[in-house]
């Protein structure tokens, strides 16, 4: 990609929040703006999460600076549509580390983290990912990788347990889409705790991104003998609300489980409300929550944007940029080696999807997860979900 794709006046805006101050007053390193780059899939195949995201992250700019800015000084995001295209992602994040920012958000997905972050690493500029979930991030990209989200371990053990424990399901066939590294993930953690239960896998089939006939996957369903309970899709959004539709209208009826890549209003727009029903996916938890931050956040999302907040890596967006706006005030500098140490020892931040705490080895907070039900195209908690690590 030869030009660049930079959204101005949307994208370049200033950020800020309100934020705890524990000394009399900070003393950051310069003078003017905070520059931070957010790298999203506004438009392809993954912008059912990414929009939202950055939404989220605009949101969380106006409250801090509508509250004076962290000291007084503003922070601009500066925005990429990356496109859902790797090219586009690699080009983007070479733009932005030369861009004067002092840190990066973006993404629901690993394998555009993977396109990203790497670089920021070798720039010595942290990079915080709003959504993508996979638990080897911050060991594959190094000590400036920072996630917002749980890791697909989590998610998986989360809805295996549920068919498991509230929906009796003993066997279920596996679909994954064989070209993302969050997919493959999430199918790889969910047969490992299904059959670490004791349940059966009694088939596991892939397609690929992109693909828009299932009828061959659909077919295979249909052979099975016995025939399974569920089917486990491990999918992106575009695949999402097709997967349903497709099984719906073949006549089948048996509950479709997945993770946060469902968490998409895809889900229930393309099958229509007669044919979304019987779907469960793990995701992120802040519905049906009534901590004062979701409360806040819903109703502040509602009235800036007209619409309540589409889905989960909304939230997530707002709390991508308030744990970089909360490093800065910690460290007391927004020089990006004093907000990687900071975001580093973050603890108990208190963030619309749950507290986030880097207390694990790995550097993957343990959140709680929501499992989320649709019938008849509307959307409901059904339980919340918490690791042992966040007991």
């Amino acid at each position: 990609m030869k030009r660049r794709h930079f959204l101005a006046g949307a994208g370049l805006l200033t950020l800020a929040a309100t934020f705890t101050v524990s000394a009399p007053s900070i003393v950051l390193a310069q003078d003017g703006p905070i520059r931070i780059a957010a790298l999203y899939n506004l438009t392809g195949g993954m912008s059912s999460i990414d929009a939202p995201a950055l939404n989220g992250a605009r949101l969380k700019a106006k409250e801090i600076n509508d509250a004076g800015g962290i000291d007084g000084r503003q922070v601009e995001i500066v925005a990429y549509d990356t496109r859902t295209d790797q090219g586009a992602t690699a080009t983007a994040a070479q733009e932005a580390v030369s861009a004067d920012v002092v840190a990066g958000i973006g993404y629901g997905d690993t394998t555009f983290v993977m396109a990203a972050a790497p670089t920021f690493q070798s720039a010595g500029i942290p990079f915080v990912t709003s959504g993508a979930t996979h638990p080897k991030l911050p060991e594959w990209v190094g000590d400036h990788m920072f996630m917002t989200a749980f890791g697909d371990d989590d998610q998986s053990f989360a809805i295996a347990d549920y068919a498991i424990d509230e929906l009796k399901l003993d066997n279920v066939m596996v679909w994954t889409d064989n070209s993302m590294d969050f997919t493959k993930a999430l199918s790889t953690f969910f047969k490992e705790r299904y059959a670490e239960r004791g349940k059966t896998i009694l088939e596991d089939v892939s397609f690929m991104m992109g693909d828009t006939d299932f009828s061959g996957q659909i077919a295979r369903l249909k052979a099975l003998d016995p025939q399974p309970d569920a089917v486990f899709i491990s999918a992106i959004p575009s695949e999402a609300g097709v997967t349903v539709r497709q099984i719906r209208e073949a006549g089948l009826d048996l509950p479709i489980l997945s993770g946060d890549g469902f968490d998409t209003p895809l889900v229930a727009e393309v099958p229509g409300p007669d044919l979304a029903n019987k779907v469960y996916f793990s995701t992120h938890t802040y519905l049906a929550d009534d901590r004062p931050e979701v409360a806040a956040f819903i109703a502040a999302y509602e009235k800036e944007f007209g619409t309540p907040p589409e889905n989960a890596f909304a939230p997530l967006g707002y709390d991508a940029v308030g744990l970089i706006a909360n490093a800065i005030e910690t460290a007391g500098s927004a020089e990006p080696s004093a907000i990687r140490d900071a975001l580093a020892k973050t603890e108990g931040f208190k963030a619309v999807t749950g507290e986030i705490s880097y207390s694990r080895a790995t550097m993957v907070p343990p959140k709680p997860i929501s499992i989320v039900g649709v019938d008849g195209g509307t959307y409901s908690v059904l339980s919340i979900w918490r690791p042992e690590s966040a007991q």
